[in-house]
């Protein structure tokens, strides 16, 4: 909106003073308009106040450094520093490196920040003689903490297993498959779901985040060390193996040749595998699966968040058991 004013003061009865307030551009602070302002100017003057355009996003990832910035100088040679460093200290770096379970850790986030530092200081830092050392034995020690935390959950993991059993000793003949699903949080709404809903087996596949992660742990809100679970490196090898066992698996997908959950049997014993929120379950599992579930959508989007889907879907599975109480 563009305004113009003009304040009038009477100086006497004869005399009119007028006072003309040059034009002058205000940020709106909402959250929703961040790009926009507010001009006080005159209307015929519109087109001639682009508002200045913010600049370009930068991410400041570790993971992903500008290669001209000159954070990414010699990074090979930080590299053979350290993991040369680390060797001597007993440690495979590519086992480091490579092994999910170790995705996400202080242990790995060192390590990448020795090699791609962030700033100024942080790169003078790392270009230090003796730095390489200094950071392996930091790394040494989150391992060790890392290992001591892992250890911890399986015991308690373990003692916790044998008290819920042994208060609900049936378990529904229902096996969930995690296929690379990304978020830590919908993974701690699967584990609280398929734990309420006295799951066999939950199998987290891939890059799947599993237990002790803090924020799986977060929202499962202490379910997660109710509900039996395991890693596996390929969701497909768990689905062939699973069928080797007699197990049917079906895939939950929205596919053109996908079935309705309404009008799918639920044979037991039943495998669900739900996928990874942006590509859902890979095409080579679903090939495989002995059959592809959609759960029925009315609106613009096809479909629901992963755990939202997932606690769906066992319900209905549940509901057609007919498990007393549900």
């Amino acid at each position: 909106m563009f305004l113009s004013v003009i304040m009038l003061l009477l100086a006497s009865s004869n005399t009119v003073v007028a006072f003309h307030l040059h034009p002058i551009a205000l940020p709106l602070t909402s959250s929703h308009q961040p790009n926009t302002y507010l001009s006080c100017t005159n209307d015929n003057n519109n087109n001639n106040n682009t508002p200045p355009k913010p600049p370009p996003y930068k991410s400041r990832s570790t993971a992903n450094p500008d290669p001209t910035t000159p954070y990414a100088t010699n990074t090979t040679s930080r590299r053979l520093k350290l993991d040369s460093a680390l060797t001597s200290l007993g440690i495979d770096t590519s086992d480091l490196t490579t092994n999910p379970a170790y995705r996400g850790t202080a242990a790995l986030r060192s390590y990448t920040s020795f090699l791609l530092p962030k700033s100024d200081g942080a790169f003078a830092i790392a270009e230090s003689p003796h730095r390489a050392v200094v950071v392996a034995n930091n790394i040494s020690f989150l391992l060790r903490e890392h290992r001591s935390h892992q250890e911890e959950w399986v015991r308690n993991h373990d003692r916790s297993l044998s008290e819920a059993n042994a208060l609900h000793p049936q378990r529904q003949p229902l096996i969930v498959l995690l296929d690379n699903i990304r978020s830590a949080h919908n993974v701690g709404n699967i584990l609280r779901a398929a734990e309420a809903a006295r799951v066999t087996n939950v199998y987290l596949c891939g890059i799947t985040p599993t237990p002790p992660n803090p924020k799986v742990l977060k929202t499962a809100l202490r379910s997660a060390a109710y509900v039996p679970h395991q890693h596996a490196g390929s969701t497909m090898d768990v689905v062939r193996d699973l069928q080797a066992q007699g197990v049917t698996v079906y895939g939950v997908e929205t596919t053109s040749t996908s079935t309705s959950l309404w009008d799918v049997e639920m044979t037991q014993p039943l495998a669900l595998v739900f996928g990874n929120e942006v590509v859902g379950v890979h095409a080579d599992v679903l090939e495989v699966c002995d059959g592809v579930v959609r759960v029925p959508m009315l609106g613009v989007k096809n479909s629901l968040n992963v755990a939202t889907c997932a606690s769906i879907v066992m319900w209905e599975v549940l509901r057609q058991w007919d498990v007393e109480g549900v």
